[in-house]
């Protein structure tokens, strides 16, 4: 399922954007999600509500423009030449993101998601991984054309036991990832998918 198109950003250009996503993203680290409200949001973006509401008809659409489109939360896909190589650096974003101090407040935020709002903030975080997952499958096409793969290697278990392993240390142990930890991981996953 594709996701829909994205409106064009709004007010004076990227850096307006780039401001409302900031300021959702961060009263969604400090306040959850019941307590994110769009005034709020202007207020801190310093633009008005109508603003918002012109771009984005909701709060749950809001977030979900901040989730796919904040420069805070982007991801660049790697090329290293190898699935290993390739893969112990998108286990380094994720550790980043999950451990980062402008991120790391946000991402469990969202992670914890789960049953509030009418499942709202759910639905938001399946978006954001389905979005993140869909952005990672150049990783695993390269892979597989390469030889790298076992025919019928499933990509989401590889990257979710790989996630997995720095959310249980980072989020749930609330323990640092120490150097060479994802290529650690990469290296314990990898042969259950690798020729």
């Amino acid at each position: 399922m594709s996701a829909p198109p994205q409106p064009p950003r709004p007010g004076k250009g990227p850096r307006a954007a780039e401001a409302i996503f900031d300021a959702t993203l961060r009263l969604l680290a400090e306040r959850g999600y019941a307590g994110l409200t769009v005034e709020a949001v202007a207020q801190e973006a310093g633009v008005n509500k109508t603003t918002i509401y012109r771009w984005w008809p909701s709060k749950a659409a809001l977030l979900r423009a901040a989730l796919l489109r904040a420069r805070v939360l982007d991801i660049d896909i790697p090329d290293t030449g190898s699935l290993r190589g390739d893969l112990i650096a998108l286990t380094e974003h994720v550790s980043a993101l999950v451990t980062g101090v402008r991120t790391r407040a946000v991402v469990r935020a969202l992670a914890s998601g789960s049953g509030l709002a009418g499942d709202e903030l759910a639905a938001l975080a399946r978006d954001f991984f389905a979005d993140r997952f869909a952005r990672e499958q150049p990783v695993f096409a390269r892979a597989a054309a390469r030889g790298e793969l076992l025919p019928g290697a499933d990509p989401k278990l590889l990257l979710d036991l790989i996630a997995g392993a720095v959310w249980v240390r980072a989020a749930l142990r609330n323990e640092a990832v120490p150097p060479g930890f994802a290529a650690a991981v990469v290296d314990a996953v990898l042969p259950a998918g690798r020729t």
